[in-house]
C-alpha cells in the first residue's frame, strides 16, 4: 500500500499526515492526530457523532476520505475552547445539564457551533432542524436545545458589548 500525503490545516493549526487511500477523516484525526473528541458512533453518517467542519462546512468525517482534507481547514472539537477557556457553548452544556454519557456531545457542539456562526439568533425549530443529523440517546434533547439558545445569547451580548 501506497500512503498519502495531506497537508492540511486542523483547528488554526497546519498539519501533515500520511494516510491509506480509503481511510476516513475521522480515522485520520483519532488515530494519526490523536485528536480523539472525534467520535464514531455508526460509521455510516446517520448519528453525527464524528461532526467536524471541512472549508466551514459541517460533515460526518466518517463519510469522509482523509485524502479530501489536502489543502483543507478542518475544525475539531478539541478546537472550540480557545487558550483554555470555554466556549459559551461548552460552558452552557454544563450549566444546563444538556450531555450524559458523552458519545454525542463533541458532534452536537460543533454542529451547534456552526450553527450560530451562521445564524446567531436561531429559532428553538431552526436549532432542532439543524441538530437533526445528530443523534443522543441519553438527554432528550430538550437540554440542548435550552443549552444551544443561552449560549447564543450570551455570544450575542459578547458580540455587542453588553
Amino acid at each position: 500500500m501506497t500512503g498519502i500525503l495531506v497537508s492540511t490545516t486542523v483547528n488554526g493549526d497546519p498539519l501533515d499526515f500520511v494516510c491509506a487511500p480509503d481511510e476516513t477523516l475521522m480515522d485520520a484525526l483519532r488515530n494519526r492526530l490523536g485528536l480523539t473528541g472525534t467520535k464514531e458512533g455508526c460509521g455510516t453518517g446517520d448519528c453525527g457523532a464524528c461532526s467536524v467542519t471541512l472549508n466551514g462546512r459541517l460533515v460526518c468525517s466518517c463519510l469522509v476520505l482523509a485524502a479530501e482534507a489536502e489543502g483543507a481547514e478542518i475544525g475539531t472539537i478539541e478546537g472550540v475552547a480557545e487558550a483554555g477557556v470555554l466556549h459559551p457553548l461548552q460552558q452552557a452544556f454544563i450549566d444546563h445539564a444538556a450531555l450524559q454519557c458523552g458519545i454525542c456531545t463533541p458532534g452536537i457542539l460543533v454542529a451547534a457551533k456552526a450553527l450560530l456562526e451562521r445564524h446567531p439568533d436561531p429559532t428553538d425549530e431552526e436549532v432542532r432542524y439543524w441538530l437533526a443529523g445528530n443523534l443522543c440517546r441519553c438527554t432528550g434533547y430538550d437540554k440542548i436545545i435550552k443549552a444551544v439558545q443561552s449560549a447564543a445569547a450570551t455570544m450575542r451580548e459578547e458580540r455587542h458589548g453588553v
